[in-house]
């Protein structure tokens, strides 16, 4: 699999997981699932970092995102 994919996925995955967390946490309820899900994309994104240590810094994510959507409209 494509590091590039993995690494947007993860990034997906932890930004979709903020809103879930949040409400748990107002809701007063352990963000049991959330923390899960936050966990799964760290994991995805420790992945290729550890892959390609150099590759994937704050900078290069956009290009990185550019990259995955190229290869989809291709």
């Amino acid at each position: 699999m494509d590091t590039d994919l993995v690494f947007v996925v993860g990034v997906i995955i932890c930004v979709m997981a903020i809103p879930a967390t949040l409400s748990a946490f107002m809701d007063g309820r352990a963000p049991r699932a959330p923390a899960l899900i936050i966990l799964i994309g760290a994991v995805m994104i420790g992945y290729v970092v550890n892959e390609r240590p150099m590759t994937y810094t704050l900078a290069n994510t956009p290009d990185a995102f550019m990259r995955v959507i190229a290869s989809f409209t291709h």
